[in-house]
């Protein structure tokens, strides 16, 4: 806990941001840090609450009022160490979780929860600033071989884990920079990608090996044999992520100009990172429609506010849910409220409750959409007699979330067994948790468990690296 009284005495502070009309014209991040001292008033808020919801909260189980108290107290490195024990990356999730433990904040029942987000963010990058942040490679080696197919959070945390414990890890990537979804699905203006650069420089210190362009089971230039790999290394992580979009089959949507978010996002952070990107898509001088009201569609925004868009409309299937939430109801869970990114207070129209009935075109380019407005009776969703309406379009953008791992190319060739969801079948209960149905083959992050957040991914990533230590070793000293 922070200072008794604290939260009594002290309001939460947001941290500052850049107004909007000077941030669209770049990318790089525009959310301030807390100040040692607007974080030490933000930790004293932390109360003596008994039974701290916000570690079951927090999917990495972080142990918060440890770390705020002693950032109120001014012992910031023992705060980082602290926050390391649960967690691999808090420069990541300080910048881009939702922060599910705020809103299971004993303090969020009937007033504003403890700044938990921010205090992260300002430990993280005082542990870069300080020096505090180094690599920690093992005193000893196992002698036991670990591949890592997959370089998001997820693979990232694993090989870590790992690496630190004495074995040798390599991941494999089939783009051409490592940091998978991190890298190339989320805006450099909510995470620059220099963070990730020194966290794969500190994991090459400690040992890991990334080869980059690598596709494992694929059937390209790069392709690497999945038997191959089984041949040659003691256990194989999969950590592939979930990179099936849902598509949205209506008439016209093979129209040019109609495209999923993961075409459209990857590109800009590409062209930020200095390559060249022949044909862009761009939204310049657009009206652009965004199809899926997540913090993908989200991302869909920003970016295309960035480009200089004519117009950004948003558009949400499910009905716009309350502006604030019956905490009653639904404390300490993650609650259904209206959500308000940084993306949409720079412009966008929203609409809920929407359904798509068409793609209009004419010469084989998009040119609007035919909507139509739905209700939802029973969980059932039902069309609103006369409400169709027309609205123009350049550009639309499909970002409706993904349905599963991509099953070509290394889940076919492993022949590993999948769920009902077209998800890996592995399960995190009993033992052999993380275990694949085929032997020394585990799996972890979206690939495992579908679409979810990088804080679950991290998660995840720790507890298989600790369920194949202990299948190479007989037993693991990793936290779980």
């Amino acid at each position: 806990m922070g200072k008794p009284t604290g939260f009594i005495e002290y309001q939460r502070l947001v941290e500052v941001a850049e107004p909007p009309g000077s941030r669209l014209k770049h990318y790089r991040e525009f959310v301030m840090v807390l100040s040692d001292e607007q974080a030490s008033l933000q930790g004293a808020r932390c109360m003596d609450c008994g039974i701290p919801f916000c570690n079951t909260g927090c999917p990495v189980n972080n142990i918060i009022p440890d770390w705020n108290d002693l950032v109120y107290r001014g012992n910031w490195q023992q705060a980082l160490t602290v926050l390391h024990s649960t967690n691999n990356f808090p420069d990541f999730t300080g910048r881009i979780c939702p922060a599910p433990c705020e809103a299971a904040c004993t303090l969020n029942i009937n007033t504003d929860p403890v700044g938990i987000k921010s205090i992260e963010h300002a430990i993280a990058d005082k542990g870069w600033e300080k020096g505090w942040i180094v690599p920690e490679p093992a005193s000893q080696r196992t002698g036991k071989k670990v591949a890592i197919v997959g370089s998001g959070p997820a693979g990232l945390a694993a090989a870590q884990q790992l690496a630190r414990v004495g074995h040798e890890v390599v991941v494999f990537e089939k783009n051409d920079r490592p940091g998978g979804l991190l890298r190339y699905g989320i805006p450099d203006f909510k995470l620059e990608k220099a963070h990730i650069d020194r966290r794969i420089a500190q994991m090459q210190a400690e040992g890991v090996e990334f080869r980059v362009n690598q596709e494992v089971g694929g059937r390209g230039a790069n392709a690497v044999p999945v038997a191959g790999l089984l041949a040659e290394f003691d256990a194989l992580i999969v950590a592939g992520g979930a990179e099936a979009p849902r598509d949205l089959p209506v008439p016209g949507r093979d129209l040019d100009g109609v495209h999923f978010a993961m075409e459209f996002l990857p590109q800009q952070n590409r062209v930020n990172a200095g390559d060249t990107v022949p044909e862009q898509l761009l939204a310049t001088g657009k009206h652009v429609i965004v199809i899926g009201g997540g913090d993908t569609g989200s991302d869909c925004v920003g970016t295309s506010n960035r480009h200089g868009a004519l117009s950004v409309t948003q558009f949400e299937l499910m009905p716009q849910p309350p502006e604030i939430e019956n905490k009653s109801l639904t404390w300490p869970y993650w609650p259904l409220k209206l959500r308000t990114s940084s993306s949409h207070e720079e412009g966008c129209a929203r609409d809920f409750a929407v359904s798509t009935k068409e793609f209009l075109g004419r010469d084989g380019q998009v040119t609007g959409l035919r909507v139509v407005r739905v209700e939802w009776q029973d969980g059932r969703m039902n069309e609103v007699p006369g409400s169709d309406f027309e609205i123009p379009a350049d550009l639309v953008l499909l970002a409706m979330g993904f349905v599963s791992p991509v099953r070509q190319g290394l889940l076919e060739e492993l022949g590993v067994e999948l769920d009902a969801r077209g998800n890996v079948r592995a399960t995190t209960d009993g033992s052999g948790c993380y275990a694949t149905s085929v032997p020394k083959v585990f799996a972890a992050g979206d690939m495992r468990r579908g679409q979810s957040l990088v804080v679950w991914a991290i998660r995840e990533g720790r507890q298989c690296a600790r369920e194949v230590d202990a299948f190479l070793m007989g037993h693991s000293g990793l936290p779980r």
